[in-house]
């Protein structure tokens, strides 16, 4: 009998991490920060990440933007595998596929806001790069803000700049460690309700690293990371 309906098509991974180990010198020697950690993260998909300080989260964010080495086991972004990439292989991945928001703003100060988001692109060589600024601005309501410099925005508003630069390339991956850290309930709930919009307007696989339970459950998905295992993996039903 033939099929009338058509099968869902299979989420793309865009990342995928099979037995991640990191180790890191100190004045002890070596310490064992991620214990081997499997995983796979779909596009689309919203992951909140949880565990207590020192647990190895913004490590695992380290890794899944290739900014810190595996000392073992592999890691594929948007079906790349990056394991033994090249610095400069890996700055072109994140530049394209990566948007990466840290706690810390990371604006540059002499800078205007649509200065600071056309200034990856640019150097991507991308010729629209000041209307894609303006409109990544614009998405995040900072329209009004394009010739205003870092110091004259509110810590909410140049962390809505630091996600539109960070969505304006249109990444396949979105990384937030900590976002809201530095800011005031009120404006981390703005903040972060632009962080979600942003990702799902980019149809962007979105990972956040927070220490906020409540946070991590609006995400679809909840990893908890305890002394460098990931000790429960689970799916968020909605209410």
């Amino acid at each position: 009998m033939p099929t009338t309906a058509k099968a869902h098509a299979a989420p793309t991974p865009v990342i995928m991490l099979d037995n991640a180990r990191l180790a890191l010198k100190s004045a002890d020697g070596m310490i064992d920060i991620l214990k081997g950690i499997s995983l796979t993260i779909s596009a689309g998909e919203s992951v909140g990440i949880l565990g207590p300080s020192g647990a190895g989260k913004t490590s695992l964010l380290m890794i899944m933007s290739g900014l810190e080495s595996l000392s073992s086991g592999t890691i594929e972004l948007a079906n790349q595998d990056i394991t033994e990439m090249g610095e400069d292989s890996l700055a072109a991945l994140r530049r394209d596929k990566v948007g990466i928001v840290f706690q810390a703003f990371r604006l540059i100060p002499s800078m205007t806001a649509i200065q600071n988001v056309a200034v990856p692109l640019e150097l991507a060589g991308n010729r629209e790069a000041e209307t894609l600024a303006q409109v990544a601005l614009e998405s995040v309501g900072l329209g009004h803000r394009l010739t205003h410099l870092p110091d004259q925005l509110s810590g909410g508003e140049q962390q809505r700049v630091a996600i539109a630069r960070a969505i304006a390339p249109r990444p396949q991956i979105l990384l937030a460690d900590e976002p809201t850290g530095n800011l005031d309930s009120a404006t981390g709930e703005n903040v972060i309700n632009t962080l979600f919009a942003a990702a799902k307007a980019a149809g962007a696989a979105l990972v956040l690293v927070t220490h906020d339970a409540g946070l991590a459950k609006r995400c679809s998905r909840v990893l908890h990371i305890e002394d460098g295992l990931l000790v429960h993996d689970s799916a968020v039903h909605a209410s």
